[in-house]
């Protein structure tokens, strides 16, 4: 179970489909993503799982169990094809408390900052160290690889070519 930015590979799929005696609860090891695939973050996310289902299966958005299935696929957010869903996305709940000022909602700012790898809300990154929190100060540095991402991605760039590494404008 996963939020819909959180998408496992197909070989992950396949993998626990194929395996006997898997656990219950399995937390899947995503690759962290920011704005695009050109952005990557970290290997951090680990809120979306695999469950063997039940009819006391529940979707929790947060730590279930510490048995994790590393490099299982991708978590990337903040991923839109236009800025009004960014803007959108910005004004929603969970991220409301975070637009300080009306110009972090203006359409050019919005574009400027994805394109760059800054941070929308102009806030520090969200980290529990000191040292951690060092590493992510500043821009996301910008990845030009397209190795190792979603292969439906690849085979239909012409599509989501936003989603793609020098692929940063997006329409209004």
């Amino acid at each position: 179970m996963a939020d819909a930015d959180e998408i496992p590979s197909p070989e992950t799929v396949q993998l626990l489909k194929w395996c006997d005696g898997i656990p219950p609860i399995m937390h899947l090891e995503l690759k962290n993503y920011m704005y695009s695939f050109e952005f990557p973050v970290d290997h951090n996310s680990w809120r979306a799982t695999a469950h063997v289902f039940t009819e006391r299966t529940k979707y929790r958005h947060s730590r279930q169990t510490n048995l994790m299935l590393a490099d299982a696929g991708w978590h990337c957010s903040f991923c839109f094809r236009e800025i009004k869903e960014f803007a959108f996305k910005m004004k929603a709940y969970s991220h409301a408390d975070r637009v300080k000022q009306e110009s972090f909602l203006n359409p050019d700012r919005i574009q400027r900052v994805i394109c760059n790898g800054e941070n929308l809300f102009d806030m520090l990154p969200e980290e529990y160290t000191f040292g951690d929190l060092f590493k992510k100060m500043g821009p996301i540095p910008r990845s030009a690889s397209a190795i190792h991402l979603p292969s439906y991605l690849i085979r239909n760039a012409g599509s989501y070519r936003f989603l793609l590494p020098g692929g940063c404008l997006r329409p209004g």
